[in-house]
């Protein structure tokens, strides 16, 4: 019984501390574009957490995570609706910041061929899935930004692919290489659950 209790809550420490990270991570001046979004390695630790503890601990610390980029960085939706202001919460922190957490679940497809390619693979798909919010809600929420005479969707899509196709890129190495170098645990076989 101790020992689950231990394992508790060295999860929650270890989760709390990659959530700081991230925070820590996201403050480091990065380019930044004009109607939000940068190029960072915050994402990292949330996804590396994930491989360590698994999806459900990596999809709380991503909803921590989401929350506090809310508390920081709230960029409110020109449509001062109410649908606006659920979709902009949505759409551009709940579930593109929760969703990183889930990057073990992706992984778990390569357990038994590639590890290093399942945990790069985890990465880019959620990363990827964190894309398609931002580009959701450029095209729901954010269309009045778009220049004159531009289809919104292809605004959206240039303009959130220009920061987040680098930032899945960065974060699936990255991830990788922590797997690899830091802590070797990391590849030991991963159970399917």
């Amino acid at each position: 019984m101790k020992s689950k209790f231990n394992t508790r809550l060295l999860s929650l420490v270890e989760g709390a501390l990659m959530i700081a990270l991230s925070i820590v991570l996201d403050l480091l001046p990065m380019p930044t574009w004009p109607q939000g979004g940068s190029i960072t390695v915050a994402m990292v630790p949330i996804v590396y957490y994930s491989y360590r503890r698994g999806a459900k601990w990596g999809l709380m610390a991503g909803l921590i995570y989401s929350a506090i980029q809310i508390l920081t960085g709230w960029y409110a939706p020109p449509a001062g609706t109410f649908t606006a202001l659920v979709l902009c919460v949505l759409l551009d922190y709940v579930l593109a910041f929760a969703v990183l957490g889930a990057a073990d679940l992706f992984a778990k497809a390569f357990v038994k061929r590639n590890r290093l390619f399942g945990y790069g693979f985890g990465a880019l798909a959620v990363t990827l899935i964190r894309f398609l919010c931002s580009f959701l809600s450029g095209v729901l929420l954010w269309d009045s930004y778009a220049p004159e005479g531009v289809n919104v969707w292809v605004y959206s899509l240039t303009y959130n692919g220009s920061y987040m196709v680098p930032n899945a890129i960065l974060t699936a190495l990255l991830a990788v290489v922590l797997c690899i170098a830091v802590d070797p645990q990391t590849l030991k076989p991963m159970k399917k659950k």
